[in-house]
Parts: structure tokens; C-alpha cells; sequence
């Protein structure tokens, strides 16, 4: 059997950044690890954003940055310059050859290519089969996510950001490439909270979202004829090439997955419910979690006593609740908000660095009746 001191199931976001931070850290210089995917990594399957104050860890990796988002509502059109923030875009492609170049150079941390099958704990190791072979580990770091770790529980609601995108290119320059469209709730949001998500490469070339934030997906030919429909009635263009798509599902719940992780095994990244509840956004809240995994490793606790939950768990919770309860509210919470406040404040407190006094100027900003509702419910 092949042993390690430590399995990562998954090569995504989480499992790099995992592996990456063992790697730079000499407490694991004589441990063996093994990632593990089905998957090459080797294609540019999805894009990841995130905002942040000057430079930070990606950036020798960020595509593309802007230092203007575009706010659309019913009665709004905001467009503001985020300084000291910037807007930054990550292809997935160039975060997998950058983490993946590291992990294939070190002596210590093996990468195959191959399916989990199953695994089990017993009181010493953890057992991994896969198609080709079995593995065991002293510890395991699952990053593989099912619904069904949510939805098979009733106490907090489980919603979906779901999008189909389209990266095209255009004949003439219809697109401002130094503006991100943040949020465009200008089209029909039809009972639920759907809004539009544009990232301008160039004047020529841009990829362009169709998001909602529900229970349920659509068939794939209604979000595609909701980005037709919005690249004639927005820019008047009706002449483009398709260059790219990309389609994705991001959990959106304050349950946090605490039944699933045990003595040895350790859920991370979206699996481990790491994946903003209220926004979707995953990279840096990864980012900023694998720090605080690493030391809780280097402790020596059982995995499961790591905790995570803050003052804004409960803040998302809510949120949540009220979307669950009229869905169609996301729109006019957002509206409220952008009127009311400067984006670099609503950044401060979707990062979760604000103060409760921040906080406060925060949730003021919002309709009052529905968080009131959904708090009584929760304490009622």
C-alpha cells in the first residue's frame, strides 16, 4: 500500500493553495503528501474574482484588473472608482500551471491523476481507493463537494448561484474595458434574484454572466437566451463570436458542514462550506482560511476542532433566510445597499474586516421588515 503523512482529494483552489502552504512551510519538509484529481488541470475551466487593497499573492497570475464597477438597479446606475481597491480576474489555467509547476518540482508532494472511488477512517489512517490504486494517510483533506452534504438537512436553507457565461468578441468596440459590471439588475428578475455579470478583457472582448441566486437551475437555453437578449438590448450588438463558456453551481448556506469533518478527515474549500454564503466568492475566503488549517495541522488537534464560524455567519444566515423567503427580494436588498454606502465599504464588510460599529452603518443600509421577519423566525 502506499503511504503518506497526508491526502488531498482534489487539485482545485482549496487543494493547491493547501498543498502550496505545506510546501512553504518546513514543518511538512519530511512529511509525504499525496493530490490527488481525476483531472489533468490542464484547461481553462472556470475564472475566479475577487477584490483586495494593492497587490496581494496572486498577482503575478491576475489576467486582468479593473478600478471601476458599474452598479445597476431599477433606479440606480452607479459607477464608481473602488480605489484603494482593484477588481481582479484569475484564469483557472494559470492558476493551475502555477500551483501545479511548484507541487511537480518539490521532493516531498506527489500529484496523480486519478478517481477517488471511496475511503474510510479507522482509528490510525485513513484508506483511499481509487480507480487504479489504494492509498493511506494519517490525515485526509477532502475538497470534493455534493450537494447532498447541505440539502439532507432542514435547519438552514440552501440556495445556489448558478450562471451560464459567455466570453465573446465583437466587431466594434462596445465595452469599456477599464469597468467591471458588478451587478446589472436591470433585467427581468421573473420572481428570483438575477442580474447580470460583465468582465471587459478589451473594448472588443468581454465575458458576459447570467447569475441568479435560487434553489433551483434553469434549462441551459434560458440563460443563454437571457445573454442574447442582453448583448442587443445593453450594448446594440447582435454581430459577435463565441469565443469561450463556462457554466457553475456555488453553494449559498449557513450550514457549516461541522457533521461531515472527523478526527482525520477535514473538509475544505466549497466541501467544507468555505464558499461565501451570502456572495458565492471562494478564492480569498480560501485563501484566508488555509493559514489558520495549517497552524490547527501543526497543533496536532483532531481535525474536527477546528472552528471557523464568526459574527458574520450570522450576518449571511439571515440573509439567506430572507432570500429563502421571498426570493425575489435579492434585488432590492443590493439596490438599498449600493445607494446607501460607498462599494469600498460594502467590500470591507463582504471581507469580513469590518467593526460592529461598521457593521451597524452596514445593516442599516438594508430593508428593515424582511431582516426583522427572518431574525424572529430564527429566534421563534
Amino acid at each position: 500500500m502506499n503511504e503518506y503523512d497526508y491526502i488531498i482529494i482534489g487539485a482545485g483552489a482549496s487543494g493547491l493553495l493547501l498543498a502550496d502552504a505545506m510546501l512553504n512551510d518546513s514543518f511538512f519538509d519530511h512529511k509525504k503528501i499525496l493530490l490527488l484529481d481525476k483531472d489533468a488541470k490542464n484547461s481553462n475551466d472556470r475564472t475566479w474574482c475577487f477584490w483586495e487593497e494593492g497587490e496581494g499573492q496572486f498577482e503575478n497570475i491576475v489576467h486582468k484588473k479593473w478600478e471601476t464597477i458599474h452598479f445597476q438597479g431599477d433606479d440606480i446606475i452607479q459607477r464608481t472608482n473602488i480605489a484603494p481597491y482593484s477588481y481582479k480576474m484569475i484564469r483557472s489555467i494559470d492558476f493551475y500551471n502555477h500551483y501545479l509547476g511548484r507541487i511537480k518540482e518539490s521532493e516531498n508532494i506527489t500529484f496523480v491523476q486519478e478517481a477517488l472511488v471511496d475511503l474510510r477512517e479507522s482509528t490510525t489512517e485513513v484508506i483511499v481507493n481509487t480507480t487504479n490504486s489504494t492509498y493511506s494517510g494519517k490525515y485526509l483533506f477532502n475538497s470534493l463537494f455534493d450537494y447532498k452534504m447541505a440539502t439532507e438537512q432542514k435547519k438552514y436553507p440552501v440556495l445556489q448561484q448558478h450562471f451560464v457565461g459567455w466570453v465573446i468578441k465583437t466587431e466594434k468596440p462596445i465595452f469599456n474595458a477599464n469597468e467591471v459590471t458588478y451587478m446589472d439588475f436591470s433585467i427581468p428578475q421573473k420572481g428570483n434574484t438575477r442580474f447580470m455579470y460583465v468582465l471587459p478583457y478589451s473594448n472588443y472582448t468581454a465575458l458576459i454572466e447570467y447569475t441568479l441566486f435560487s434553489e433551483q437551475l434553469l434549462p441551459k437555453a434560458e440563460y443563454e437566451a437571457a445573454i442574447k437578449e442582453y448583448i442587443v438590448d445593453r450594448f446594440q450588438c447582435d454581430t459577435y463570436e463565441i469565443i469561450e463558456k463556462e457554466a457553475g453551481s456555488i453553494p449559498m448556506t449557513a450550514y457549516d458542514f461541522r457533521e461531515h469533518h472527523t478526527k482525520r478527515i477535514r473538509y475544505i474549500g466549497t466541501a467544507g462550506g468555505w464558499a461565501k454564503p451570502s456572495t458565492g466568492y471562494t478564492l480569498m475566503s480560501t485563501a484566508n482560511k488555509i493559514p489558520k488549517l495549517i497552524e490547527h495541522i501543526k497543533q496536532g488537534e483532531p481535525l474536527q476542532k477546528m472552528k471557523l464560524k464568526n459574527k458574520f455567519w450570522f450576518y449571511d444566515m439571515l440573509f439567506l433566510d430572507v432570500l429563502h423567503h421571498n426570493n425575489g427580494h435579492g434585488h432590492a436588498i443590493f439596490e438599498s445597499i449600493f445607494k446607501a454606502l460607498k462599494p469600498q465599504m460594502v467590500f470591507k464588510f463582504l471581507d469580513e474586516k469590518t467593526s460592529f460599529k461598521e457593521d451597524f452603518v452596514y445593516i442599516n443600509s438594508c430593508p428593515k421588515t424582511p431582516f426583522i421577519k427572518a431574525l424572529f423566525r430564527r429566534l421563534f
